[in-house]
């Protein structure tokens, strides 16, 4: 099954989406607390698919995405958003964001936007 990296400042966040990646057959490549940790574990894991929170310190999850994309045209980046980021959001599509899920997690939608990104191959 496809390896996913998880990046969310929230320690709780990361532990769900773990729970409910690993319980439908993912592999979970790493997790990050920030976009540049992020980043880097992207750039040395190589995952099919990473979940990007927005909102983090040191560097947010659009400037990650972006750079992200810039090292891998091809990355399939789904975007975390919380109630009430919609600009944030539209930004992230434009710079090649394939998705977005929202906080809090519904199980469902998230094993259905990783798999609908993992098929647009």
């Amino acid at each position: 099954m496809a390896s996913i990296l998880i990046v969310d400042d929230s320690k709780t966040s990361r532990k769900l989406l773990r729970e409910v990646l690993e319980e439908n057959g993912f592999t979970i490549a790493g997790e990050a607390a920030d976009g540049e940790e992020g980043f880097k574990m992207y750039k040395e894991l190589k995952p099919d698919v990473v979940t990007m929170d927005i909102t983090m310190p040191r560097m947010d999850g659009i400037e990650c995405l972006s750079l992200i994309r810039h090292a891998d045209e091809n990355a399939k980046v789904i975007m975390i958003t919380a109630a009430g980021q919609r600009e944030k959001m539209v930004e992230a599509l434009k710079r090649g964001a394939e998705d977005f899920l929202t906080k809090p997690f519904d199980a469902n939608r998230v094993i259905e936007t990783v798999k609908e990104v993992l098929d647009n191959e």
